[in-house]
Parts: C-alpha cells; structure tokens; sequence
C-alpha cells in the first residue's frame, strides 16, 4: 500500500512539472479550462494524479478551481515572470558564494570543469535532452559544493517555475549557458563574490527576458482569464 502511494505521489509531481512548463511557456494560456479526462488521456495516466496536480498548482496561485468548469488556468504577468526569475537569481547567487569558500574548492572545481565539458559535447550535438541533464549535473555540483542544504532547497523549489526545456531547444541560449559556466568555474577559483554574483544574475536576466519574448509571441499577456 505504502509503494502505491510512493508511486502515485512521483506521477503526481511529474504531472504537475508538465502542465507547470505549460502554462509557464504559454502552451496554456490565462482563462485555458484544463480538462481532467484529455489532460489524462494525453498524459498516458489516470484522472487521479491529474486532480492532485491541479490542486497543488491551484494552491501555487498557477490555476483556480470553478463550480461544474473544472480547473481554469490563472493570469501571469510580467511582473510575475520578473519576481521569479530574481528570486532564483538571489538564492542562486548566495548558494554559489558559499561554495567558493568551500576547503576543498580545487576538487569540484576539476568536476565542474568535467561536467561543462560533457555538457558543450551534447550543446554541439544538439541533443537537448543531454543539454537538460548537464545543466542539471552543473548546477547540482555547485549547489553540493556550497553545502547549504535548506537554501538548496529553495533554490530547487523556485527552479520549478523556469522551463528549462524551452532553453535547452535553443542553440543560442545552451552555447552561452557553456560559456557563462566557464566564467563562473574562474570566478569560483578566485573567490571574487562580485563577479559570481554578476555572472549568475546576468544568466537568470537572460533567461527571464527570453522567457516574456516567448510569452509576448503568442499575445499570453493580453488573454482576459476572466472572460476566456
């Protein structure tokens, strides 16, 4: 009974990643009805791990529930996308210098070094799913480096809102993502907090403005959840 629950609680959370990253790139837009049985249908799974997703995303303010309409997907503005990206710019920031004051920097620095290079190869094959797992490992790395476990968390709990498969399907984006880790490792190596700071918050404007150009595409902030 306890491995049923176990499973299902993994399959929700994978559900609420997905409709998460849709609404997040504008695949579901302000005022979208988000239907249980497509929604379910088109995940391969039951009704059940859909419903439980859409109440953890309703209590993260992503979608409201309504009488006989099921679940409605909220407004988000820029603003919004703003305040997201530089919360995880702050936290990502404080997490990186405390890993460059870490004893045994030299170390992970070598691994570091190790996982961009395994990332640059899947940058230079295009296989965005390698991208997605380096960027995972890099970052990983760091934040074990900077041995700040509860910050970690909120790190790993504010990255949730950025959806990083949208970057990691832009050559552009995943060439400087090789480039910016590089910077950061010397960065690290000389201990110069400034410039991590700089390095890290500089990454997340880019990715925040990339994110609302993708959103201003498709009109996302000119939808009316209230009349859709």
């Amino acid at each position: 009974m306890q491995q049923t629950h176990l499973r299902r609680t993994q399959l929700t959370d994978e559900v609420a990643d997905t409709l998460r990253d849709r609404i997040m790139t504008g695949e579901l837009r302000p005022g979208d009805h988000i239907r249980l049985d497509e929604t379910a249908s088109s995940l391969g799974c039951s009704v059940t791990p859909v419903r439980e997703a859409l109440v953890t995303l309703r209590g993260e303010g992503l979608v409201r529930s309504s009488p006989h309409r099921g679940f409605i997907v909220e407004a988000l503005d820029r603003g919004d996308i703003v305040d997201i990206f530089w919360m995880q710019a702050e936290l990502s920031a404080r997490l990186a210098t405390h890993a460059a004051h870490h004893p045994d920097l030299a170390a992970h620095l070598t691994r570091m070094h190790q996982l961009v290079d395994s990332l640059e190869e899947a940058v230079d094959a295009g296989d965005h799913t390698a991208i997605l797992r380096g960027e995972f490992a890099f970052h990983r790395q760091v934040n074990l480096t900077a041995n700040s476990t509860k910050l970690a968390w909120f790190v790993f709990s504010a990255s949730k809102y950025t959806p990083y498969d949208l970057y990691a399907r832009d050559p552009e984006w995943a060439r400087e993502a090789v480039s910016s880790h590089r910077r950061l490792i010397e960065h690290l190596r000389a201990g110069d907090t400034a410039a991590i700071r700089a390095e890290i918050h500089a990454r997340f404007d880019d990715a925040r403005d990339r994110l609302i150009r993708q959103l201003d595409s498709t009109d996302f902030f000119d939808a009316d959840p209230a009349t859709a």
